[in-house]
């Protein structure tokens, strides 16, 4: 049965707009530029970013991640590699991510190829989180099925205890992802649902861009 009100519910966008003259050769300026603008904007979390991957019977799933960095080289997030989406990346290493950003009424999706950082970055990151995040890598056997709160709140007093002098070492199964993009595509809300869509694809070390319909 269809319900009325969510039907009608709907926003026309007017904030902004994503032309051809504007957006330059490559998507990682745009993606800087983009991304300043919602950090500037005080959107809570910024860095959230829906992940997508795919299980071995061809099954997605998505949730949602922080993005902890990026460069040239690609998009960086961390999680237990024994993870569902651990397991996931193991068995076919492509990914896309998607970022929405309301305010702006802009999204950016990308997709691409997805690998483990080195260990010494995932050192260097896991040694500037907080105490409780880092004894959390360890209590959490994320993604298993567990009997109940209790089960977390036993791990916790236990890590607690075991690494009572402060020095919390990076699990082995816990690091870093790095995904290189292979598609930028960039989205612009306009009005009458008539979006701006500007994809960008990496074809033969070139950056190529033209205008999806929306």
């Amino acid at each position: 049965m269809r319900d009325g009100k969510i039907a009608a519910m709907r926003q026309d966008y007017k904030v902004g707009e994503l032309l051809e003259s504007s957006a330059p050769p490559e998507p990682w300026e745009l993606f800087s530029s983009w991304f300043e603008i919602a950090r500037q904007a005080r959107i809570l979390e910024p860095n959230a970013m829906i992940l997508s991957t795919v299980s071995e019977d061809g099954q997605p799933t998505s949730r949602v991640v922080l993005l902890k960095d990026f460069n040239h080289r690609g998009l960086v997030f961390f999680t237990n590699y024994l993870s569902q989406k651990g397991k996931h990346l193991t068995n076919n290493p492509r990914a896309s991510i998607l970022f929405w950003w309301e305010p702006l009424q802009r999204q950016i999706r990308i997709e691409g190829e997805v690998g483990k950082i080195d260990v010494e970055e995932s050192d260097t990151y896991f040694q500037s989180r907080p105490h409780g995040s880092c004894l959390g890598a360890w209590v959490s056997k994320q993604s298993q099925t567990i009997a109940d709160r209790t089960v977390l709140e036993k791990r916790q007093i236990e890590f607690e205890k075991k690494f009572a002098d402060g020095n919390v070492t990076r699990p082995d199964y816990w690091g870093g992802y790095r995904l290189i993009p292979r598609k930028f595509e960039f989205w612009q809300g306009r009005s009458n649902r008539l979006h701006d869509r500007l994809l960008y694809s990496m074809k033969q070390d070139t950056w190529t861009l033209v205008r999806l319909a929306p």
